[in-house]
């Protein structure tokens, strides 16, 4: 590990002041090699003091993008920074940092462009609504039969991406609910896609962004989305 990347580790946070330290030391505890990024997505309560108390590089965005935008803010940001590796991880403690060395090792042998931390390999996801259960599933069957490749947590936001990736998806990047989009439209811009188990947790603190109305509206916009996608050229990655 002596050649260890340059790695950056991007928290995109709405409203997380009560779990965000806790998420920055565990990653630092993992491997206190990887920099932070917490994207501060129009927070209205103490989440960027938080952060910034504990020495983290905090961007803060002035109106709510929602987490597309504040993850693409981070993409943005990385390239600027010349970061060789970034990684996703979610504020509110779902996301265990013990599983980041086993999503970022298929960029570092270099079998992958885009690793995604599949939370069904450790049934971590029995505690989710059966309507998002069956989301899940429907969207994580669908994505695999368009990019023929066996996919069966579509919606997971635990995912690392190569320079190569992260700065295809800083110039496009789907705004609301982008995890299906962008594996589709990795798959068609000819990344390497891999996925591989992740530990995930209950929430530590707060509610989930896909909740009542916004539970209904998902899979139809979802599909919309996809199938416009489909339609477009896509856009090759050098």
């Amino acid at each position: 590990m002596s050649n260890f990347p340059k790695v950056l580790a991007i928290i995109p946070a709405h409203n997380e002041e009560d779990s965000i330290g806790e998420v920055i030391a565990e990653v630092q505890s993992v491997n206190p090699r990887i920099d932070i990024l917490v994207v501060n997505d129009a927070s209205s309560d103490g989440t960027s003091h938080a952060a910034r108390k504990l020495g983290i590089r905090v961007a803060d965005l002035p109106i709510n993008l929602g987490i597309g935008g504040a993850v693409q803010t981070g993409f943005k940001i990385a390239r600027e920074l010349g970061y060789e590796i970034v990684i996703q991880i979610d504020a509110d403690g779902q996301h265990d940092p013990r599983s980041v060395k086993d999503i970022i090792e298929p960029l570092l042998n270099g079998e992958a462009d885009l690793s995604i931390g599949s939370r069904h390999w450790f049934n971590g996801n029995k505690d989710a609504t059966l309507t998002r259960y069956v989301g899940i599933r429907f969207f994580s069957w669908l994505t695999s039969r368009i990019i023929s490749q066996r996919v069966t947590d579509c919606s997971s936001g635990f995912r690392a991406l190569n320079e190569k990736a992260y700065r295809l998806f800083a110039e496009d990047y789907p705004i609301d609910f982008p995890d299906a989009e962008t594996l589709i439209a990795g798959h068609r811009a000819g990344l390497r896609i891999h996925e591989g188990p992740a530990r995930f947790r209950a929430r530590n603190h707060g509610r989930s962004n896909l909740r009542s109305w916004r539970m209904l509206y998902y899979p139809f916009k979802e599909t919309f989305s996809i199938a416009v996608m489909m339609t477009k050229k896509p856009v090759k990655t050098t």
